[in-house]
């Protein structure tokens, strides 16, 4: 092993270093928490999110920033999500597939992202609009020539994305990242069962958004490339619309305790 293999293996098997990105997976299943409740705020109606106006991870970082303690909490997130971005780029480089390595990296720039807007709003600064940003950026890249394949081809590659994640949590992939012998066994029963469900919720949500890119680049119309909260709230006007946001809260939530369970049991360094 390279010397820098070895500084790498130290590191992340230090135990501040493993404490720090076990909170940042606490952190992380927080946040699919409180955007479970949101879903199910907008499926008996209530389009605002209570007050919080987004049904999404921004908003769900937005609702802890509006409580008491909200400050210090928000800055726990940060951090902890902060060194686990640092540790999954750590995986990605060391991992041994390609899918996987790729689905490290997509972690890791998911964690980076709400690292940086949980900061934000612990310094006091809003947190900018994801679906603004994604707005702007299909907008632009549709009103170039060469830019309708293009987002058709990003909308494509977000669905495969969830399509990978369904099959991560349905294979029951995830249970290799585990070391369960700890636990009894009810324990290891609940926790596969709560991946499976909840990866296939998480998988789902990002299929809708990515099916959402390839209509708005199909009808070159950027404003229909929304976001998950725009999703969401057009969804619960449709028939059924209801149910199957109760289904998606329900999954949301079920991969959120998964996730507390993850902070235990999964293998880091």
């Amino acid at each position: 092993m390279s010397r820098s293999g070895v500084v790498q293996r130290e590191v992340t098997k230090s135990a501040p270093f493993q404490l720090v990105v076990r909170l940042g997976l606490v952190a992380y299943g927080v946040v699919h928490l409180l955007v479970a409740w949101l879903v199910l705020q907008v499926a008996v109606g209530d389009l605002d999110g209570g007050g919080v106006g987004k049904a999404d991870k921004t908003g769900a970082l937005q609702s802890i920033a509006s409580n008491t303690g909200g400050t210090i909490l928000l800055w726990l997130i940060a951090v902890g999500l902060g060194v686990s971005a640092l540790w999954q780029l750590l995986e990605a480089f060391t991992g041994d597939r390609t899918s996987l390595r790729l689905m490290h990296v997509g972690e890791a720039v998911l964690f980076g992202y709400l690292a940086f807007i949980a900061g934000k709003l612990a310094v006091g600064s809003p947190a900018s609009s994801t679906d603004k940003a994604q707005l702007g950026l299909i907008g632009k890249l549709l009103a170039q020539s060469w830019g309708k394949p293009v987002v058709i081809a990003i909308g494509v590659a977000i669905v495969a994305a969830g399509l990978f994640v369904i099959h991560h949590g349905v294979t029951k992939r995830f249970a290799q990242e585990h070391n369960l012998a700890p636990a009894s066994r009810p324990t290891r029963t609940a926790v596969v069962k709560l991946g499976q469900v909840g990866y296939a919720a998480l998988g789902a949500v990002y299929g809708i958004a990515g099916a959402l890119v390839v209509v708005a680049a199909v009808q070159s119309q950027p404003a229909k490339a929304t976001g998950l909260d725009v999703a969401l709230k057009t969804l619960a006007a449709q028939p059924f619309g209801t149910f199957l946001l109760v289904v998606i809260a329900i999954g949301l939530a079920a991969f959120a305790v998964f996730t507390f369970f993850d902070a235990r049991y999964r293998r880091v360094g």
